[in-house]
């Protein structure tokens, strides 16, 4: 696969721990290995440099027992972006060269695509490109309206304008029934990817009101400024939050 000259990708999957709605998630079982192992082998089909950032000895353990690569990083943390930056920092000077892209890929999907993490690549094709993201077309009929699925609006450069937990656009003078099948509306896929420099930048934004309002760290960035270069895959992502997640993944991977 072709990739923009000269750059030097890294993906790092953030792992915590500790879990509100689901404990020690990274280390659950899917068949025979714990989740974090599959992510893992996952990425290494797209990537050659792979780490885990974690804050907890357990996972940092199972990590290294499984052969893969991992760093600490403070348990402190408000989002695995903020993880990111530590932990690029760190793998920077363990192997000694410099890392320009990371690509955050979520610790919880076990069955990610490594073609999701090639588009994701491809966009830094362009050099102008700060922060990359995925996209899926919503197909007429689908649910837009679940508030766990962020939508997103683009500009015609194919960055992101806004991403709301509402359905939007809203379309006028029709209900909301008709609203997928009179315009194509996007469901936005959390993986990213980053300019080191970028991604130390943006973590030190303060927390915006539109952040706060959604629950969406990626407004602040737009709010600052920031441009996400958004493209589109036709893998819908699968992440397991709950004990009912982890039922469906062992489903699927019979």
């Amino acid at each position: 696969m072709r990739k923009a000259p000269g750059y030097q990708f890294a993906g790092i999957i953030p792992a915590r721990y500790a879990s509100t709605r689901f404990p020690g998630k990274p280390l659950v079982m899917i068949g025979n290995k714990p989740m974090v192992e599959r992510v893992y082998e996952q990425a290494l089909k797209s990537l050659t440099m792979v780490f885990v950032a974690t804050d907890d000895e357990r996972i940092f353990e199972a990590v290294g027992k499984f052969g893969g690569k991992a760093v600490m990083t403070s348990p402190e943390h408000f989002s695995g972006t903020d993880r990111c930056a530590e932990a690029v920092d760190k793998i920077m000077k363990e192997i000694g060269e410099k890392i320009d892209v990371v690509i955050n890929i979520q610790g919880d999907e076990p069955f990610i695509q490594p073609e999701q993490i090639d588009l994701l690549k491809l966009c830094f094709n362009d050099k102008t490109v700060q922060i990359a993201t995925l996209i899926r077309k919503a197909a007429a009929g689908e649910d837009i309206f679940n508030p766990n699925q962020p939508k997103v609006i683009l500009d015609n450069d194919g960055n992101a304008i806004y991403f709301s937990r509402a359905a939007i656009p809203y379309i006028r003078d029709y209900e909301g029934q008709e609203w997928s099948a009179r315009h194509v509306y996007y469901k936005h896929i959390g993986l990213y990817a980053y300019k080191t420099e970028v991604l130390k930048k943006i973590t030190k934004l303060q927390r915006s009101f539109l952040e706060k309002a959604e629950s969406l760290e990626q407004n602040r960035w737009i709010e600052n400024g920031f441009k996400i270069r958004c493209a589109t895959t036709e893998w819908e992502s699968f992440g397991i939050d709950t004990p009912e997640d982890l039922k469906r993944a062992a489903t699927l991977l019979l």
